[in-house]
């Protein structure tokens, strides 16, 4: 039944047609009973024991053949058609920039295992979640650059995100100009363009300060989502290092500049979050998809295939069935 439901007529009343087969099939069988041809014997005695031939039977195939043909040939008339629809729907995908601090604070492990590997995973399932968008990558600590430019091959962006860790430039936190940086990174052209930045300190370095690169975006029509990365009283973190390079941790104050991370969000018609944990920073993210979503466009397309061609084949071997039949085996009979 499924197959019928997709199946429709561009001649739908010429069925009405296929009632009276059944008349054709009744008037034969009415004549066939009634014209019997007789013949005149003296005696039927050497007739009996002669069984009649299989070719009497076999006449009666003739017409089961024409009414075959005839049936095919008004669903034919009657043009079957298959009907298929569907949504072509075009995506206009967004421009992301990640901003990603990576100073040696980063390296605390108040989020699991730490801010700079959680931020990262928690980065990449996103990017996962945005097929359609164009993501780039830049990295902030004493100094900022761009780690990715703008693309729509996510596998590139992910294994540039792996290879993020702190002290790939300068310590501090230049929030100023990792913002200023992204903000270099965006499409003028594109309708929508949107910097997510994750720092998790206080603007102490570089030539631009926070606000004024909110300014910039905000020219540039630029959302900027800020994110403070840190549990709040103390977490552990890095203090020194020993003889041998490796960080020696110990409980330090988190201090997130969250009023100028507010400000700047305010500016460019952002929003603040604040990750805790984790799970607060993968909320974050998904409550960011929820905002920023794809601009879709959806129109609805059918089409329909003509389906006669099987029937007219059909069609025609019944016909052409009859025609040997007709003139071979069964030409004495009819």
């Amino acid at each position: 039944m499924a197959l019928l439901d997709d199946i429709t007529f561009a001649n739908r009343y010429l069925l009405w047609l296929l009632l009276l087969l059944p008349l054709y099939l009744g008037w034969y069988l009415w004549t066939n009973k009634n014209q019997q041809a007789a013949l005149l014997l003296s005696s039927l005695e050497n007739l009996k024991g002669i069984k009649a031939s299989f070719r009497l039977y076999l006449r009666h195939v003739l017409v089961a053949l024409r009414l075959i043909t005839l049936a095919l040939l008004i669903i034919i008339m009657a043009r079957p058609q298959s009907k298929s629809s569907w949504k072509n729907i075009s995506t206009e995908g967004i421009n992301i920039i990640i901003a990603l601090d990576i100073s040696s604070s980063m390296m605390a492990r108040d989020l699991k295992p730490d801010r700079i590997e959680a931020s990262k995973a928690v980065a990449m399932d996103f990017i996962d979640n945005r097929p359609n968008d164009r993501i780039g990558l830049v990295i902030f600590s004493g100094e900022s650059f761009t780690q990715c430019p703008l693309t729509s091959d996510h596998a590139v962006v992910k294994n540039l995100f792996s290879d993020i860790h702190t002290g790939m430039v300068d310590d501090g936190t230049a929030i100023g100009m990792g913002l200023a940086t992204a903000v270099s990174r965006i499409d003028t052209n594109a309708k929508s363009n949107i910097i997510i930045l994750l720092t998790d300190g206080v603007n102490n370095q570089g030539a631009i300060d926070p606000l004024t690169a909110a300014d910039i975006a905000r020219t540039y029509k630029t959302r900027v989502y800020t994110i403070g990365l840190g549990s709040t009283g103390k977490a552990l973190a890095p203090v020194a290092r020993d003889a041998n390079g490796r960080y020696q941790y110990g409980y330090v104050d988190v201090e997130i500049d969250e009023e100028v991370l507010k400000k700047v969000a305010a500016i460019t018609g952002g929003k603040y979050f604040r990750a805790t944990d984790t799970d607060k920073l993968k909320k974050i993210y998904q409550e960011i998809d929820k905002m920023e979503k794809n601009i879709i466009e959806e129109r609805d397309f059918s089409k329909k295939k003509e389906l006669f061609l099987p029937l007219a084949i059909a069609a025609l071997i019944s016909l052409l069935l009859e025609f040997l039949l007709k003139n071979t085996v069964l030409r004495s009979i009819t």
